[in-house]
C-alpha cells in the first residue's frame, strides 16, 4: 500500500527523457527502446512526426518490442518511471511539471516543430536533470530544443549519423555543438544510463550564499588545480574563485561522458585534448535564462522601481544600464522592453537617451544574443502585446526589433578580469553570483557599488544578497533582491578598488618587463644611441601602413604631411594626408603592388607655415616576412615651405592659372562622381529589384521545400508503419494455412459471385483444385461428390444468410457432411460463403 506515495513522493527526482525522431525513426525507436532497462527509473517521451489526419499505431508498435509500459499520452497524463509515453497525431506534448501538457499546433502543416517544444519543455521544467535523444529524421528539428536542454545543464545525445536512415536531424544537432553523446540508437541507452548514475544530483543552496558553500576538499587536489590552469592557459579566464561544487558537478559530467574514472586521469586528457577544454569551457559557462524570468520581478520593475528612477534622473542626458552576466540576451533584452514601456508614460523624461550594456564570458552566448533571434515558444514568456511591438514573427522564429535591438550593446566580458562599465544607475546581476565562491563574491559587491552613480540600484537573483555589505547597499524590495546605493558611505577610499578591481585572480597579473642584462657590452649601447640620433635627427620622415591604408608606424616628424581629421579617430593614412597629398597617394597605393618604388616629385603641401614643396617614396614590402603586404610611404623635402601670407611687395603665393587648375579639377572630379554616383543608384535599383525577385522565390520555395520535407517525413512514418502491419498479415496469412493444411478437413472459400477465394489440400482432393482455379465459379468445377445441387444451394445461402446441411455420398461410397456457412467477415459484412467437408467413411454393406 505503501509502494504508490513513494512512487508519487518520488515524482520530481524522476529523470525524463525527450526523444525526437522522423523519417526513419520508427526501427531508430525500436532499437534504442529494446536496448533499454525496465528499472532505470527514467521516463521516456516520444515524440515522431505523424501524419496529423491519420491514427497511429506507433504505442502498439513499440509496445512489442519492449517490456516498459507504453501509452498514448493524453492531456494531464501524470509521468511516471520507467514508462513510456508517445504522442498523439495533430499535437504538441510538452512537460509541465510532474504532468504531460497536450496542445493543437499553431504553424500550419509542414511548418510544426514538435520535437524543439518537448525539448524547450524538458529544459524549463526539469533543468539539469532533462535528458534530450534526438534519432533518424530530416530537416532540423530538435536542434533548438536541445540548445536549451544543454544551456540547462541537461544531457543531450543523438544518434550516430553513419547508423540513421535520414542522418539530417541528427547533424543539426552535432553542428550546433550542443551535443555530449554521439553513438548508434541501440548504444544510446546505456551510454545515458552510465552518465546518469555517474552524475550528482543538483545541490540546493540557502538564501544567503555569500556566507555559504565554502570551497570543497576536492577543490585543493593537484589534479583540480591542474584543470583550472588548463582552462587558464587555454581560454584567459580563472575558474579558481568559482565555486567548486559546480566546478566539480560540471567536471564529473565530462568525465562520465568520457568513462573516466579519476580527476588525475581526466585532467592528463585535457592536457593532450584542447578540444575537449574548450567543450569544458562551454559546460562551466551553462548559463539558464529566459525573457521576463520570475514576473513579479519585472513587474515591480516596470510599475514602481523604473518609473522612479526615471523621475531622479530627469534632468540627466543618458541612462546606463549594466547586464551581468547576460547569456544569450533575453534579460538584456527585456529590460529594454521595460525602459521603452517605462518612457512611454506620461511625466517622464522622452529626451533621455538609453544605453544598456549587456556582458557575458561566453562568445557563443553574446553571438547569439546579438542575432536577436529567439524561438517561438517565447510566447509563453512574453505578452501578446509586447511580442507585437517588439518582434517580427517569422516562420520558425521571433526577431527581435531594430529599435529595441539598437538600445543594447553586446559585450564579451569577464566579470572577474576585465575592468567594469561606470556611472550606471542600474546593474542587473541576476543569478551569477551563485556560481562565485564567497571570496570573490565579497570582492564585487564593493566593486558594483563603485560602478553605480549615486541613487542607482543593484538587482541580484532570488538567491542572492549583498550579505554583510549592508552598509554600502539599502534593501528596496528584500523579497525581489532589489537594493538602492548608500550615497553617504566611504568604501575606504582607493584601498576597495586594490582589493575589488580587476584584476583579481593571479591569471591577470602581469609580469614584469625583464630589465636589460648588465653585461651588455659598452660598444653595443653606444653603437644603439648613435643609430637612435642618426634616426630621429637625419632619417627622412617616413610612415609604414598596411593594404587597407591604416597606419601601423611613424618614424620621425610627419606633421607637415599628416594631420589627424575631424570627428571619430581614424588612422587611414587617405584620411590624415594634408591637401596636395591625398590624390597622388591614393593614385600611387591603388598602383601597387609594384617591383620597383613609386617616385612622386614636386608635390605642393600646404601646411600651416605656407606650401611646401615635397617628393614622396611608396615602396612595398615583400621581404623581410615581418613586413609583407605593407608599405612604405617616405617624404622628403624639396626646399623651404613658401609662406601664403600676402603683403605688398610680395606676389600671391597661389597664382591665379593654379586656382583655376584646380577649379577645373574640382568639377572634372565632381562631374564624374555624379556620373558614377548615377550609374551606381541605377545598378543598385535593378539589384534591389531583382534581390526582391529572387527573395521572393527563395521564400516561395523554401515554404514549399519546407512543407514537402514535413509530408515526406509523415508518409516516411505511415510507409514503416504499413510495412509493420504487412509483415504482420503475412505472418498470420502463413498462420492460417498451416492451421487449415493441420486440421485434416477439407474447406472451401467462395466469394459473393461464388469464385474461388482459398481452398484447404483436403478440398483439393475432393474437388478437383489446382492454384490456377483461384478465381474460378464453382459451377465450372469437377467434383467426386454426388452432389449436382451444390452450386443452388451455396447460392441460396448467399441470398438467404442461412447455413445449409447435408450428408453426400462420393463415388467411391465414401460419405461426408456438407456444411455451405456464410463467410462474416472482422467487420461483420457478408463477403462469400464457406464450404466444410467432414469425413463419415465409407457406406455400410449391406447384408444380402
Amino acid at each position: 500500500a505503501d509502494a504508490p506515495r513513494l512512487r508519487d513522493a518520488d515524482l520530481a527526482h524522476v529523470r525524463v527523457v525527450g526523444i525526437g525522431a522522423s523519417a526513419g525513426g520508427l526501427q531508430a525507436l525500436e532499437e534504442f527502446l529494446g536496448a533499454t532497462p525496465t528499472d532505470s527509473r527514467m521516463a521516456y517521451i516520444v515524440v515522431q512526426h505523424l501524419d496529423p489526419t491519420q491514427p497511429a499505431l506507433l504505442p502498439q508498435l513499440l509496445q512489442r518490442i519492449t517490456d516498459l509500459p507504453v501509452h498514448e499520452a493524453v492531456q494531464g497524463m501524470r509521468i511516471a518511471a520507467d514508462s513510456v509515453y508517445v504522442i498523439p497525431p495533430n499535437t504538441e506534448i510538452s512537460v509541465d511539471g510532474d504532468a504531460l501538457k497536450l496542445d493543437q499546433p499553431r504553424e500550419p502543416r509542414g511548418m510544426r516543430l514538435p520535437v524543439n517544444v518537448l525539448f524547450s519543455s524538458l529544459a524549463s521544467a526539469r533543468g539539469e536533470q532533462s535528458i534530450a535523444v534526438i534519432l533518424s529524421g530530416m530537416g532540423s528539428d530538435g536542434t533548438l530544443g536541445m540548445q536549451a536542454v544543454k544551456a540547462a545543464g541537461g544531457l543531450t545525445a543523438v544518434q550516430e549519423p553513419a547508423s540513421a536512415q535520414f542522418d539530417s536531424m541528427p547533424r543539426s544537432a552535432i553542428a550546433a555543438g550542443c551535443v555530449d553523446i554521439v553513438a548508434p540508437s541501440a548504444e544510446l541507452p546505456g551510454r545515458i544510463l552510465a552518465v546518469a548514475t555517474r552524475s550528482p544530483a543538483p545541490s540546493h543552496s540557502g538564501p544567503d550564499l555569500l556566507l555559504a558553500d565554502a570551497l570543497l576538499p576536492a577543490s585543493e587536489s593537484a589534479p583540480f588545480r591542474q584543470i583550472i590552469d588548463l582552462l587558464r592557459l587555454r581560454t584567459r579566464h580563472d575558474f579558481a574563485l568559482y565555486k567548486a561544487s559546480t566546478l566539480q558537478r560540471r567536471i564529473e559530467r565530462r568525465m562520465a561522458i568520457h568513462d573516466i574514472d579519476t580527476v588525475q586521469a581526466y585532467a592528463e586528457h585535457l592536457a593532450h585534448n584542447a578540444q575537449e577544454t574548450d567543450l569544458l569551457f562551454k559546460e562551466l559557462l551553462i548559463g539558464v535564462t529566459s525573457f521576463f524570468r520570475d514576473a513579479a520581478v519585472w513587474d515591480h520593475l516596470s510599475e514602481t522601481a523604473l518609473p522612479e528612477l526615471l523621475v531622479r534622473r530627469s534632468d540627466a542626458q543618458h541612462l546606463r544600464v549594466w547586464s551581468v552576466g547576460c547569456s544569450t540576451g533575453e534579460e538584456a533584452y527585456s529590460l529594454a522592453m521595460v525602459l521603452s514601456e517605462a518612457l512611454d508614460r506620461p511625466r517622464q523624461p522622452h529626451s533621455l537617451h538609453l544605453q544598456i550594456f549587456a556582458s557575458d564570458i561566453s562568445p557563443d552566448a553574446i553571438a547569439v544574443a546579438r542575432r536577436g533571434h529567439y524561438p517561438l515558444a517565447i510566447d509563453k514568456n512574453v505578452s501578446a502585446q509586447r511580442l507585437a511591438r517588439y518582434f517580427v514573427a517569422h516562420q520558425t522564429y521571433f526577431e527581435i526589433n531594430k529599435s529595441i535591438r539598437d538600445m543594447v550593446l553586446f559585450a564579451q566580458h569577464d566579470v572577474v578580469l576585465d575592468p567594469p562599465f561606470t556611472k550606471l544607475d542600474l546593474i542587473v546581476c541576476r543569478n551569477l553570483l551563485i556560481y562565485f565562491a564567497p571570496e570573490l563574491q565579497r570582492k564585487l559587491i564593493p566593486l558594483f557599488h563603485y560602478s553605480l552613480r549615486p541613487g542607482g540600484m543593484l538587482l541580484l537573483g532570488s538567491s542572492e544578497t549583498v550579505g554583510r555589505f549592508t552598509h554600502l547597499f539599502s534593501t528596496n524590495h528584500s523579497k525581489l533582491r532589489l537594493y538602492g546605493r548608500q550615497d553617504d558611505v566611504a568604501t575606504r577610499g582607493a584601498d576597495v578598488l586594490l582589493q575589488s578591481f580587476p584584476p583579481l585572480s593571479r591569471a591577470s597579473k602581469e609580469s614584469r618587463m625583464p630589465a636589460p642584462p648588465a653585461s651588455s657590452p659598452p660598444t653595443d649601447r653606444l653603437q644603439r644611441a648613435a643609430d637612435e640620433i642618426l634616426l630621429n635627427s637625419f632619417a627622412p620622415a617616413a610612415v609604414l601602413i598596411n593594404g587597407d591604408g591604416d597606419i601601423l608606424y611613424i618614424s620621425g616628424r610627419t606633421g607637415k604631411y599628416l594631420e589627424p581629421a575631424a570627428g571619430k579617430a581614424n588612422w587611414s593614412i587617405y584620411a590624415m594626408a594634408r591637401e596636395g597629398l591625398r590624390q597622388p597617394l591614393s593614385e600611387a597605393l591603388k598602383a601597387l603592388p609594384a617591383r620597383e618604388p613609386i617616385q612622386l616629385h614636386g608635390l605642393q603641401v600646404q601646411t600651416a607655415a605656407g606650401v611646401q614643396v615635397v617628393d614622396v617614396t611608396v615602396q612595398a614590402f615583400r621581404e623581410p616576412a615581418i613586413l609583407r603586404e605593407m608599405v612604405m610611404v617616405v617624404f622628403r623635402d624639396v626646399g623651404p615651405a613658401r609662406s601664403r601670407r600676402r603683403s605688398k611687395t610680395t606676389p600671391k603665393t597661389i597664382h591665379e592659372a593654379e586656382l583655376r587648375q584646380y577649379r577645373d579639377e574640382a568639377e572634372a572630379l565632381r562631374e564624374e562622381a555624379r556620373a558614377t554616383r548615377e550609374e551606381l543608384q541605377s545598378s543598385n535599383e535593378e539589384l534591389q529589384s531583382t534581390n526582391e525577385e529572387l527573395q521572393s522565390a527563395n521564400e516561395e520555395l523554401t515554404t514549399s521545400k519546407e512543407e514537402m520535407q514535413s509530408m515526406n517525413e509523415e508518409l516516411q512514418t505511415i510507409n514503416s508503419e504499413l510495412q509493420t502491419k504487412l509483415d504482420d498479415l503475412a505472418l498470420a496469412q502463413s498462420d492460417m494455412k498451416n492451421v487449415l493444411n493441420s486440421i485434416e478437413i477439407a474447406i472451401l472459400f467462395l466469394d459473393q459471385r461464388l469464385n474461388v477465394r482459398r481452398y484447404t489440400d483436403r478440398a483439393a482432393k475432393l474437388i478437383n483444385l489446382r492454384e490456377s482455379d483461384v478465381g474460378r465459379p464453382l459451377s465450372d468445377l469437377t467434383t467426386s461428390l454426388q452432389y449436382p445441387a451444390l452450386h443452388e444451394d451455396a447460392l441460396e445461402t448467399l441470398r438467404t444468410l442461412h447455413s445449409s446441411e447435408k450428408r453426400i455420398q462420393t463415388d467411391d461410397g465414401r460419405r461426408f457432411q456438407v456444411r455451405i456457412m456464410p463467410y462474416h467477415r472482422i467487420d461483420n459484412m457478408i463477403d462469400g460463403v464457406v464450404i466444410t467437408l467432414l469425413d463419415l467413411g465409407k457406406t455400410p454393406v449391406q447384408p444380402a
